[in-house]
């Protein structure tokens, strides 16, 4: 009986010990990009990732221009939200978590800088860089600050400092921000971070309290997957706008040479990953009217022949679409003026280009098979009366024709019906002379 007892305690604490992490780590993450909905995700799958393997901390190092409310709220609600420590540290020096950023900072259970960073300018503004009207923005800086003071004075930062970012775009370096009490800590790395919050408490937002232990841990980076690298790469909206450009090129290839399948198959794959990412940006979708009215205006320019002022007008119209096709809170979110250049220029002249290529081939007639014999000279090789021979291109052809030819006199092949020419008695240089006389 005390060996049976024995063994199921030995069973037991097997099973404890075995279900349990080998060590604790702290799992990392590095955000250098700008804030928009896979960003969200990124944070999201790592606050798992980390729950997951009852990890100590969630270190988000992150270096941004700012981005969209939206997602910026989202991971805000994210971080608040989570069991466990995180940890946001603005690094490497040189960089700064500015607007959108600044709201994430402060939204950490540890807020930390490198020396060099900065911070703050979290003025909301609207996605185009205008100005707001005085109501509106009104509105807008008391959603923003009333946001911002729900969690900082909860998280023992200063209040008034933190929102005088919000309504006077103030910045902050390391130094103002650490001595302001923006921010915890000031640290020139990783292990100089954890060294600084060995056995420091800190209080989670749902007021639970934990002490820090953090120097020796293993830190374990947190890679972004293949389809979130992906997605972030084609939220640039840039590269966005030149994929709907290059489909659209594309499928007028397809749609003017039926049956080549490749252009047709590139332009539809093109345009359908442009609007993906054109769904995950503030897209102005009204722009796109101007992009394929800009096609509209290269089509009719190889049609009309203005010289050169349709496709003008139609670069210029792509150039616009380019410009206002993403409506983005900040410049590095929109379309820039020297890629909207680069772009409808190149395209804008190309396309054109192929255009008129293309109705000239339309218009030209035919030099091949039975069509390409008419309009040339023949000589009568047997009277014409109505039926006869024509020798023509060094070949006897059956011939007809309405009036009566004599041997030896030259036709003009008027239509060709089942290899039978049809023909006209030819001007004799004679009667031309006559004419002109």
């Amino acid at each position: 009986m005390r060996f049976q007892w024995l063994s199921r305690l030995v069973l037991l604490a097997a099973f404890f010990l075995l279900s349990r992490p080998a060590h604790a780590e702290v799992l990392k993450i590095v955000v250098n990009d700008t804030i928009h909905p896979i960003v969200v995700e990124r944070v999201d799958r790592a606050i798992q990732e980390a729950q997951r393997t009852h990890a100590d901390a969630l270190l988000i190092e992150i270096s941004t221009p700012g981005g969209l409310m939206t997602s910026m709220e989202e991971i805000i609600h994210k971080i608040l939200d989570a069991p466990l420590p995180i940890i946001i540290y603005v690094t490497p020096s040189g960089n700064g978590a500015s607007s959108a950023g600044f709201f994430i900072l402060e939204a950490a259970d540890v807020a930390a800088m490198a020396p060099g960073t900065n911070t703050g300018a979290a003025h909301p503004v609207r996605g185009d860089g205008v100005a707001l009207d005085p109501v509106m923005k009104e509105k807008l800086e008391n959603y923003a600050a009333s946001l911002m003071r729900s969690y900082v004075s909860k998280r023992g930062r200063n209040v008034e400092v933190a929102e005088s970012a919000v309504r006077q775009s103030k910045s902050f370096t390391a130094d103002e921000a650490l001595a302001q009490h923006l921010v915890d800590y000031i640290a020139k790395d990783d292990n100089d971070l954890f060294q600084q919050l060995e056995g420091k408490t800190i209080t989670h937002f749902n007021g639970e309290k934990e002490v820090l232990h953090l120097v020796g841990k293993p830190v374990r980076l947190y890679q972004p997957s293949l389809r979130q690298q992906i997605l972030s790469w084609l939220m640039d909206p840039s590269l966005a706008g030149l994929l709907f450009a290059i489909g659209m090129l594309a499928l007028y290839a397809e749609f003017n040479h039926p049956g080549a399948v490749v252009p047709g198959v590139i332009g539809f794959i093109a345009i359908l990953v442009a609007l993906f990412a054109m769904h995950l940006l503030p897209t102005r979708y009204e722009s796109l009217a101007l992009l394929a009215g800009a096609f509209v205006l290269f089509a009719l320019e190889a049609k009309m022949q203005t010289h050169g002022v349709l496709t003008a007008g139609g670069i210029l119209m792509m150039i616009l679409g380019m410009l206002l096709l993403v409506d983005g809170p900040i410049p590095e979110m929109r379309v820039k003026l020297w890629a909207a250049l680069a772009i409808s220029i190149p395209i804008g002249l190309i396309t054109a280009f192929l255009m008129s290529i293309a109705i000239q081939a339309r218009r030209n007639k035919l030099v091949n098979g039975e069509q390409g014999l008419v309009g040339e000279i023949g000589v009568v090789s047997s009277r014409l009366a109505p039926a006869g021979k024509v020798l023509l291109r060094g070949a006897l052809w059956d011939a007809t024709s309405a009036a009566t030819v004599e041997a030896g006199q030259t036709v003009v092949v008027r239509r060709v019906n089942n290899l039978v020419l049809q023909v006209d008695p030819a001007p004799q240089p004679a009667a031309l002379d006559s004419v002109h006389a």
